[in-house]
């Protein structure tokens, strides 16, 4: 029975790309990509030749039934997104859940991710983390903050190197300036960089250099005072 492959693609470092990855994209039928110009440049890269259609937010309401009905006929798909892990701040859920509703078997496939490599080099406990991916943009964003500021466990978001700077300002205002936090950006890339610090050293870092490149914002959890949460193993009892 055809299968849908969930393939996660590199998110800057095209040597992240796995070998079974690699092997899924050439045997699968077609390719549905984020963006098939994204998508295009990856697979020239691989030596891979496929057939490739369109699945992005403003489409896959329309499609998953179709493509649905492709693969309940016989052939396998592979979805990607134009970095990481589909579903992961990407499309995809909405696939999945139809393939899983028609009984059509799901094979995810391990892979990058940008919120892993930040939140293991951020320095604050890994073993329990809360990821927020993005903010809402303009309605809701503050009082989700509000909501946010007593999580105890390592909060992860996701930003627009344009928001960055603003992200920073609300995060002080509604987390306090001496909240820790550490803004990596450009995750396997050239000029990756962890700039670490509370709120205000990374605010005031960001607002001296421009922002640029894709972000990753780990914030310490609350721990009463607005500072760094308890290390991973402080509480364990057994």
């Amino acid at each position: 029975m055809a299968k849908l492959y969930i393939v996660p693609t590199p998110i800057g470092n095209l040597e992240d790309i796995t070998l079974r990855a690699i092997n899924v994209l050439r045997e699968v039928d077609f390719i549905l990509a984020e963006d098939t110009r994204t998508t295009s440049h990856l697979l020239r890269h691989l030596g891979i030749e496929k057939p490739m259609h369109s699945h992005h937010k403003f489409n896959e309401h329309a499609t998953v039934g179709r493509v649905a009905e492709s693969i309940a006929a016989g052939r396998d798909v592979a979805l990607v997104s134009d970095a990481g892990t589909p579903g992961i701040s990407d499309p995809g859920f909405l696939l999945v859940r139809k393939c899983v509703e028609e009984g059509i078997e799901v094979v995810t496939l391990p892979g990058a991710t940008a919120l892993i490599p930040a939140v293991v080099q951020s320095g604050f406990p890994c073993d329990r983390f809360c990821f927020e991916g993005f903010l809402p943009q303009k309605k809701g964003r503050m009082k989700r903050l509000a909501e946010l500021r007593a999580e105890q466990r390592t909060l992860i978001l996701y930003e627009s190197p344009y928001r960055v700077v603003k992200c920073l300002e609300q995060l002080a205002e509604v987390f306090g300036a001496e909240r820790r936090v550490a803004v990596v950006r450009e995750i396997t890339k050239k000029f990756e960089e962890c700039v670490r610090g509370t709120i205000d050293e990374v605010l005031a870092h960001f607002k001296a250099h421009e922002p640029k490149g894709e972000f990753v914002i780990v914030v310490a959890g609350y721990d009463g005072r607005g500072e760094q949460g308890m290390s991973g193993d402080e509480d364990d009892e057994d």
